[in-house]
């Protein structure tokens, strides 16, 4: 049977790769994914790992964009439709939904549901704008910043 790697084990793996090789070879370590239809960038260092869908109970009483909790390796996570949260829609509900779990470095059980997860980019070379990268085929991407949304208010108090 295959070794099963998380996400911090692989990103922690890669990071240690690509140090010891030449230090103009580096990367951006970003991760691509859908939010509402719309291509959005996070940091790999801000999420431990991307799971799929699990069996979320419903949280009363909590606003609308609190999707549930998720038990997690026996862990509780609170679910939220970043999409929903960010005012542009919902979540598409889809098979290729994911959720993305806020690194352990910030204290919080959290987890971020997306549409979709395009993979990691290699933003350098990008123009960027103050919340945007446009990558060569002139797509725009919108940067996720979770410490910053993880020091809203607004985003901590989930009670309706």
């Amino acid at each position: 049977m295959a070794k099963r790697t998380n996400l911090r084990e692989f990103q922690q793996n890669l990071s240690d790769r690509m140090s010891a090789g030449d230090s103009d070879k580096r990367q951006i370590s970003t991760l691509g994914v859908l939010i509402a239809g719309k291509p959005c960038l996070v940091d790999m260092s801000e999420i431990s790992e991307v799971l799929s869908p699990q069996t979320l109970v419903a949280v009363p009483m909590a606003k609308p964009w609190v999707k549930g909790v998720s038990n997690v390796r026996g862990n509780l996570y609170c679910v939220t439709d970043i999409a929903a949260y960010l005012k542009l829609g919902e979540a598409s509900g889809g098979m290729d939904n994911r959720l993305l779990l806020v690194s352990e470095r910030y204290a919080f059980n959290a987890a971020l549901l997306v549409d979709k997860v395009l993979g990691l980019r290699d933003a350098r070379d990008w123009r960027a704008s103050e919340a945007d990268l446009t990558d060569e085929q002139g797509v725009v991407w919108r940067k996720l910043d979770i410490a910053n949304l993880l020091s809203q208010t607004e985003f901590l108090q989930i009670g309706a």
